[in-house]
């Protein structure tokens, strides 16, 4: 009897975000038309900045690693649930399932860091804009986005390490539309207290140490800002930080809420749906809050369009 219960789980079975079976239909085609614009609106932003010269500065180095990020996040989550919606099999592999969580902490992480570098990138353009080209050098703006992505592939290469030590025998089900790394925990039959402390620490550590640097660099802008005498000085500079801060709080908002906080509140429909808003909600709108405002990428579209 014993062997019977120690016999591993190859596979799970995501319920994804409802049973109803006469929602499966609608809800795939608000997710594709969603998932479309997502990544026509990433993919087509990073495009934009590539091929336009004037757009080949550090802020927007930055804005295009982010929108990579976006389409990333977006793209470890939203093709499976589009297919579950339409199939009666919901079972994902061991190893798919890992790789859907690598890849989303992955994009998580990196996300994380650099909008700590684009508030500093801020900071340096408001605070010292005489010294932004020589603080803010080309090879200090790829080096920062390539020690965000590190720290996104090492924080999200531990996680996955640490879950190869978790074996599944009792039950393969995950009340979830991913492979998100609570549920996981909740469905082994090894102590998972080990993996659960590390997220935690690594999700308080990495979200607070982010979170306070975009804090202070902008409490330093908004001293910078409110010196300035110029009406015009001041609203121009804060028009290029409102844009980041939108982002930034929606971001956080969500991030703090589904895991600093995990397995708290009466929790699975609200878990899903403040997931749910950062996998889908936040990667769709992100080259929204950054573009539509933005003369300088208005200017580049229509220079493209021209031609």
């Amino acid at each position: 009897m014993a062997g019977v219960n120690k016999t591993e789980v190859t596979e799970f079975v995501l319920m994804g975000l409802t049973d109803h079976p006469g929602l499966q239909v609608s809800l795939f085609l608000v997710f594709l038309v969603i998932y479309l614009i997502t990544m026509v609106g990433n993919l087509g932003l990073i495009a934009l900045i590539w091929k336009d010269p004037h757009l080949h500065t550090p802020m927007y180095l930055f804005l295009s690693s982010l929108a990579f990020a976006d389409a990333c996040t977006s793209s470890s989550v939203t093709p499976k649930m589009l297919v579950n919606f339409l199939s009666q099999n919901h079972k994902i592999s061991l190893v798919g399932c890992y790789s859907q969580f690598y890849f989303f902490c992955y994009s998580a992480t990196t996300e994380c860091f650099l909008l700590v570098v684009m508030a500093y990138d801020r900071y340096v353009a408001i605070c010292n804009p005489l010294l932004y080209p020589v603080v803010m050098s080309s090879s200090l703006s790829t080096q920062l986005t390539g020690i965000s992505n590190i720290v996104g592939v090492v924080n999200s290469t531990i996680h996955v390490g640490l879950l190869l030590r978790l074996a599944f025998c009792r039950a393969n089900i995950i009340h979830y539309f991913y492979c998100e790394i609570v549920q996981l925990f909740k469905i082994t039959c090894t102590d998972p207290t080990i993996n659960m402390l590390v997220v935690l620490i690594f999700s308080i550590f990495i979200q607070s140490f982010t979170f306070v640097n975009i804090i202070v660099s902008y409490i330093r802008i908004l001293f910078a800002i409110l010196k300035k005498k110029s009406e015009k000085g001041r609203s121009k500079a804060f028009s290029t930080c409102s844009a980041h801060l939108l982002s930034v709080s929606l971001f956080y908002g969500t991030l703090f809420l589904i895991y600093i906080r995990p397995g708290s509140g009466p929790a699975e429909d609200k878990e899903k749906m403040y997931s749910l808003f950062y996998t889908v909600v936040i990667p769709l709108l992100n080259p929204f809050i950054y573009s539509l405002r933005n003369k300088e990428v208005i200017g580049a579209l229509r220079r493209i369009i021209k031609k």
